[in-house]
């Protein structure tokens, strides 16, 4: 490891023992943040793989229902019934802070106010696969919704964990190591030249005597 390319003087040593107690406790705050947001990160990705399975399974059986029943009604009316919207849905992202990372908050209103807005067919066009393939669908939306926040946190936190995990490194195996044989240099050159002073003093000495 090579030292800094500093002067060897006491002020310079004190500097840098003061440069290395930051650096230490900083790595400590660093690797405990690193250990928390490992320990969030693990709990959210095991959130969000089960939560997936149920999404993946609940979608899977809805689209079976619904070709089920797209092979008993007629296709022109079930692109009519999906051509326009049947409800207004307001999506709010929020922001909340987990261990100093942005991560979204979402949530989603209906427009319950319009009643015309409710999906309308009627029943000699209609059949139970369809019903229950709709009903699913809207059962799933906000499963949909909370897995998209899940993965998206997911996502952010992977990328703080990384960068923090940079930096503890580079404390740990860089700046700390580095601070240390430079202080170790600093001390055994002052404390050389101390010797060679004291030499210096014993010399004249017995020169005057």
């Amino acid at each position: 490891m090579a030292r800094l390319n500093v002067k060897p003087t006491r002020m310079e040593l004190s500097n840098l023992k003061d440069r290395l107690a930051i650096s230490i406790r900083g790595h400590k705050l660093l690797k405990d943040k690193q250990d928390e947001l490992m320990r969030q990160f693990i709990t959210l990705i095991r959130k969000n793989n089960t939560l997936r399975d149920e999404v993946e399974k609940e979608l899977t059986e809805s689209m079976e229902a619904f070709v089920v029943a797209k092979s008993l009604t007629n296709e022109a009316f079930i692109e009519e019934l999906f051509a326009v919207p049947g409800k207004s849905i307001t999506l709010d992202i929020q922001q909340k802070n987990i261990m100093s990372v942005m991560v979204p908050e979402m949530n989603f209103t209906v427009d319950e106010d319009n009643k015309e807005s409710e999906m309308q067919y009627g029943l000699l066009n209609s059949n139970s696969e369809l019903d229950d393939s709709i009903d699913r669908i809207n059962t799933i939306l906000p499963k949909l919704l909370k897995l998209s926040e899940i993965e998206k946190t997911c996502q952010l936190m992977a990328d703080e964990i990384e960068k923090t995990r940079r930096r503890v490194n580079a404390l740990e195996y860089l700046k700390i190591p580095q601070l240390k044989e430079t202080i170790h240099y600093i001390q055994m050159k002052l404390e050389e030249d101390e010797r060679a002073s004291i030499t210096r003093i014993m010399k004249v000495k017995d020169m005057g005597q």
